[in-house]
């Protein structure tokens, strides 16, 4: 009984985990990524090609090769990054669903397991 309990909880788990990924990647062939699918008004984070700091971004629009924004929504200095050195960007928002997602459904999870081995 302990085992199926557990097994159920640990797949249901992953599934979770698999099933909510925030994260955009952008290859290395410019004109083949897709950037229609950010939102102007949402924060990003950017990470960069080169290894750099990634760069958090309020989204305004992007105007040829170049993406730009705004640090925030109170600091509205003008934030300009190159197309070419972008690896991926993740939507906040998102990331932050998806985390207390995770932490529900392992709390869920937890209490199942303990519920189960104390009826037994």
């Amino acid at each position: 009984m302990k085992a199926s309990v557990l097994l159920k909880s640990s797949l249901l788990t992953s599934l979770f985990v698999i099933s909510s990924c925030a994260t955009t990647k952008y290859s290395e062939n410019i004109q083949g990524n897709n950037y229609s699918n950010l939102e102007a008004g949402k924060t990003y984070v950017f990470s960069m090609r080169d290894g750099s700091k990634r760069q958090k971004l309020l989204f305004r629009n992007i105007k040829g090769d170049t993406i730009i924004g705004m640090a925030s929504k109170k600091d509205s200095a003008e934030i300009k990054i190159a197309k070419s050195a972008v690896a991926s960007a993740k939507d906040t928002r998102k990331a932050n669903i998806t985390t207390a997602g995770a932490v529900i459904a392992a709390a869920g999870v937890a209490a199942i397991v303990i519920s189960a081995s104390r009826a037994d």
